[in-house]
């Protein structure tokens, strides 16, 4: 099969233990994560090669990440080494009422200073039939948003498949473009399309009526955004499906959890999951990207199906701590199938 190809930073995550706060915190525990990597990492797992590009620096932590992805089957060849420092993130883990928070400290990271025509994108690509990106990485900077754009369009020259996650970061729009000026470029190149229940009214100012996102009480209708998903085509006619996630927030540690997929002019919804005693959610939108990616290539003309391995796969990744979701095909399908007992496997 062939390759998909993601691009984008990836990061140190380092995390305060067991549900402290960063006042209370004397350790952190170190991980590696970011939305482009998290993807690659379960299409690797899933046994659809993958490769991250990215550029990080020449230290000992850079070729620990690279060590780290390679430990996860996901190819690291074309990662372009120079600049002066990793991106990290420290990550506050909520509870209950408390919500989670995410400190960035990435200004200056290696990615964020490549420019067009540090990457060979026509050798990248060769080989691959899909480049997935989000809206995380022309959030960067200027560079990278200029870099993202020219990948997509060798792509688009190459007869690859684009998908985007629009993945809106208010805390990362700080080089005086908005991501409404930015994205509309990026985001006609592609072929899939990726949000979430704000995504679009964020970047594109286009939101359900009399849906308030901080007050779900759980319950997200997907009906709600079939509007939106047909707006989304109008303005991009490029993309063939657009898909929706939909988190209804109970509480930090509680949520329900679906989507939608729009294609053909119809709106297709998936089974609801009652997500309680959420381990980590951080990657869960990723996780659902992976998986969607997966679906849509191993089923094709199935969207509906394509659609239930995402949402099942990323509820299982609300069990696993850390970035990457490590679960099989055969344990998302046993979910999809109804089997969601977590009874001992012996």
């Amino acid at each position: 099969m062939k390759k998909v190809v993601t691009f984008g930073e990836i990061m140190l995550r380092l995390a305060t233990p067991e549900y402290q706060r960063f006042v209370q915190a004397n350790s952190f525990t170190a991980t590696f994560g970011g939305g482009e990597a998290n993807v690659a990492v379960s299409l690797a797992n899933y046994g659809i090669p993958a490769a991250l590009v990215t550029r990080l620096p020449e230290n000992d932590l850079a070729d620990a990440c690279i060590a780290d992805l390679r430990k996860h089957n996901v190819e690291t060849d074309h990662i372009l080494r120079g600049g002066n420092r990793m991106g990290i993130y420290f990550l506050e883990t909520g509870a209950v009422a408390r919500a989670s928070k995410v400190v960035y400290d990435r200004a200056g990271s290696a990615i964020a200073d490549v420019q067009p025509g540090m990457f060979n994108w026509r050798e990248i690509f060769r080989g691959a039939q899909w480049f997935h990106w989000t809206g995380i990485t022309p959030a960067l900077s200027q560079g990278a948003a200029a870099a993202c754009l020219e990948a997509i369009q060798v792509a688009n020259e190459m007869g690859i498949t684009v998908s985007c996650d629009l993945n809106y970061r208010k805390n990362l729009w700080k080089y005086g473009k908005t991501a409404s000026e930015i994205m509309p470029a990026l985001v006609a190149g592609c072929d899939i399309v990726l949000g979430n229940e704000e995504d679009a009214e964020k970047v594109f100012g286009i939101k359900p009526q009399g849906f308030d996102v901080s007050h779900t009480g759980g319950n997200v209708d997907a009906a709600e955004f079939e509007w939106v998903c047909q707006q989304l085509q109008a303005k991009f006619p490029r993309a063939q499906k657009v898909i929706i996630t939909l988190r209804g927030s109970i509480n930090a540690n509680h949520n329900t959890w679906g989507g939608c997929i729009y294609s053909g002019g119809v709106l297709r919804r998936s089974k609801r999951y009652d997500i309680t005693h959420i381990v980590d959610r951080v990657g869960g939108g990723d996780a659902f990207m992976g998986g969607l990616i997966y679906g849509l290539l191993s089923y094709p003309g199935n969207d509906a199906k394509a659609l239930e391995f995402a949402v099942a796969a990323s509820a299982l990744k609300h069990t696993i701590y850390g970035d990457y979701n490590l679960v099989t095909v055969p344990e998302v399908e046993q979910l999809m199938k109804g089997d969601g007992s977590g009874r001992v496997s012996r």
